[in-house]
């Protein structure tokens, strides 16, 4: 078994002074440094006079350099793995080498910091004692609703990570699937310098995001509240089998069936085909 370690560091997701004093130490300590994006990491680790090696790993060679990778920490080398920003692994690469090292027998060691879903919870005031990470929804409008539809009736706050490309679209599907008065809050380009949390219910986000331009750029986390109480649960999950429904039977026929289903009131779910 080697002696070696590989270190899945988390850094900073904006705010560079937002990296702890044993990432920055274990990062002068080790062989080299797999990162997502060399041309990122280059200037983080120059930002505090760090002179190491990188190697890129990335979604699209990470497979291929996963053994490379893991030969070196036989041979007894401790390396580093590191994202763009925030931890690695969460919606971003390194799952694959994680994975290869562990089943090499290397130790495999986290330094925690910054994660984008973490530290937007935390400042969300949803339940956050029960959520459920959902990563980057689909980018196509079909498969975004089918999951979409699948999570109406989580009663746990759902967690989404967002471009500024799709967050309209994302947030329109959200209220005609989850219904516009779910509570939800948006959190924008956190611990940067335009940083911005909104809060209301899903048609109010909707708006302000629609009536301002700035709130349709960088990146975001999208909070929202879980389907809550037993009732609002079998509306969810009422809505999302009227809409499959209805994709093959007459409205009243695919209502019918839902409410027996879901035990849901037909006329919510009624309520809900008119905001198609």
């Amino acid at each position: 078994m080697s002696t070696a370690t590989l270190y899945v560091i988390a850094t900073p997701i904006g705010n560079l002074a937002d990296i702890s004093a044993r990432a920055l130490q274990t990062l002068r300590e080790v062989a080299a440094v797999c990162a997502e994006d060399t041309r990122h990491t280059r200037p983080l680790l120059a930002h505090y006079g760090i002179d190491k090696p990188l190697i890129a790993l990335h979604d699209h060679n990470e497979e291929a350099i996963a053994d490379k990778v893991v030969a070196r920490l036989l041979a007894g080398e401790s390396l580093a793995l590191v994202s763009d920003a925030g931890t690695p692994l969460v919606s971003d690469p390194g799952f694959k080498l994680v994975r290869a090292a562990r089943a090499a027998g290397v130790k495999v060691s986290p330094i925690p910091g910054a994660c984008a879903a973490i530290a937007a919870l935390s400042v969300a005031g949803l339940p956050s004692d029960r959520f459920a990470f959902e990563g980057f929804l689909p980018a196509k409008a079909s498969a975004r609703r089918e999951r979409l539809s699948r999570l109406a009736s989580a009663t746990a706050t759902l967690v989404f990570y967002e471009s500024s490309h799709r967050i309209e679209e994302s947030l329109a599907d959200m209220l005609a699937i989850f219904g516009g008065d779910r509570p939800a809050v948006l959190a924008r380009e956190l611990t940067k310098l335009f940083e911005t949390v909104l809060d209301g219910d899903l048609a109010s986000l909707l708006a302000q995001v629609q009536a301002d331009p700035n709130q349709r750029r960088g990146e975001f986390v999208v909070m929202v509240q879980g389907a809550g109480d037993d009732e609002a649960a079998q509306i969810a999950e009422g809505r999302r089998l009227y809409a499959r429904l209805n994709e093959h039977l007459p409205p009243s026929t695919a209502a019918k069936l839902a409410a027996e289903l879901s035990g849901a009131p037909r006329k919510a779910l009624y309520g809900q085909a008119d905001n198609h």
